[in-house]
């Protein structure tokens, strides 16, 4: 089992009034979006003087729930939990935590619609679980196709996509929002979403089978930084220009998907949810200090996280990124220190000014 303790030593030595929080990260320890999600999230915790442990699920469901279970054994617990619905484990941890004095939040990705018809939602059946926040993935989908699209400057032209996991929240929702700008431009015509799992190679070897079937096809919108690199390594290799004759969408904030939009080779990058954690952590050390988040945009919260960055603004953000603790001041986004919140609003924008 792989354990990152991030901040602390042991929850023994937690002083009182600290509140601690462990994350589940369903993700890889060595993938770089979700190392940089848990950084993101350790820095809002460490301004806040806040306790957090991170926990890597490497991507197996049945890891994930090992290590839930180990929580659950541990003489000093921590005061919440943080899940994703990651390979749908939520309604299972959500189970497995029902009679334990941990509060759950689930992050990034919740419950979706035919989960919640069976477990109810936040406050409901379990009571512990108390809350969400994820981003507009919808949304993004839709911006990213829209400025896509606006590359043709309204002339016919033929995309393709490449979308995640198939049926998970995430990738349904960025794909929803894709279908929504295509009825608003019939002038467009998509010849066929392929489902690269969010994998580099996998992108890379369907593109290689579909780029020559679709000889004309222009636009490009990818889910994810990494199928989008794939697609534009097939692409290449067949004498195609990126950001020239073939035009590239990607979703992410790695230091290589900020460059490829400085160099113009990606012509539409959306980015912002890596913030998601940093803000949770807001909103708990919050409820900890008895300011419900409920009260201040609700207890499911769904943030238009993501922004459409220009070149100078990856540009921006690529620096920002190497600062230490982001260049932020996370107690101006709590209302235990700004009581004038009414509304936590949170988004990328601070860290592209």
């Amino acid at each position: 089992m792989i354990v990152e303790q991030v901040s602390g030593s042991a929850w023994a030595e937690c002083p009182n009034g600290v509140e601690s929080a462990l994350f589940l990260n369903p993700g890889y320890s060595n993938e770089p979006f979700w190392v940089g999600y848990s950084d993101f999230m350790q820095a809002a915790a460490d301004d806040l003087g806040m306790q957090l442990q991170v926990v890597y699920g490497e991507c197996n469901p049945q890891n994930l729930l090992a290590q839930a279970r180990e929580v659950l054994t541990r003489a000093e617990q921590p005061d919440y939990l943080i899940f994703v619905n990651e390979m749908f484990t939520a309604p299972e941890l959500l189970r497995l935590f029902a009679d334990s004095p941990i509060k759950l939040f689930s992050l990034h990705s919740t419950l979706t619609a035919e989960q919640l018809q069976h477990v109810g939602g936040s406050r409901e059946q379990y009571r512990n679980w108390i809350g969400s926040l994820v981003p507009d993935d919808e949304q993004a989908g839709y911006w990213m196709a829209k400025a896509l699209i606006a590359k043709l400057k309204g002339k016919p032209g033929d995309m393709l996509a490449f979308a995640g996991v198939r049926h998970t929240p995430s990738s349904t929702l960025r794909e929803d929002g894709l279908r929504r700008a295509l009825q608003e431009h019939p002038e467009i015509k998509l010849q066929q979403v392929l489902h690269g799992e969010w994998r580099r190679q996998r992108a890379y070897e369907q593109a290689q089978v579909v780029l020559p079937r679709y000889p004309q096809v222009q636009l490009i919108w990818s889910a994810n930084d990494e199928m989008a690199f794939g697609a534009m390594r097939a692409a290449e290799e067949i004498g195609k220009k990126p950001g020239q004759d073939v035009f590239f969408s990607a979703l992410n904030n790695s230091d290589e998907v900020l460059s490829a939009r400085v160099s113009g080779k990606l012509c539409v990058l959306a980015a912002g949810h890596f913030t998601l954690g940093g803000w949770a952590m807001v909103m708990l050390h919050d409820y900890h200090a008895g300011l419900d988040f409920a009260e201040r945009g609700g207890k499911d919260r769904v943030d238009q996280l993501f922004s459409i960055l220009t070149a100078q603004q990856a540009a921006h953000l690529q620096r920002r990124l190497k600062v230490p603790g982001y260049g932020l001041n996370f107690h101006e986004f709590s209302a235990v220190h700004n009581p004038k919140i009414k509304n936590y609003n949170f988004s990328v924008k601070p860290l592209l000014q």
